[in-house]
């Protein structure tokens, strides 16, 4: 089954904080709805540019979707 990273996108020079608290809320979501994820976490693409991140089966890419409204997903390759 193919994994998905479905990002939320922060910018600003607060967006590194920002990030981080989404992904707080990312696992109390996770957990709350009983979703099995595969990994939760944040990526610094610049001081100016961060992003907050889950990592799902296929399967559950809908959901999370539907619910939590990311800007933007694609495959993710674990390598």
């Amino acid at each position: 089954m193919r994994q998905i990273k479905i990002i939320w996108d922060f910018r600003g020079p607060a967006s590194l904080n920002t990030a981080k608290h989404h992904a707080i809320h990312l696992e109390e979501y996770a957990n709350a709805e009983k979703l099995p994820f595969i990994k939760i976490g944040t990526d610094s693409l610049s001081e100016m540019f961060n992003t907050a991140y889950i990592i799902v089966l296929e399967e559950h890419m809908l959901t999370v979707r539907d619910n939590l409204k990311p800007h933007r997903a694609e495959l993710y390759n674990p390598e």
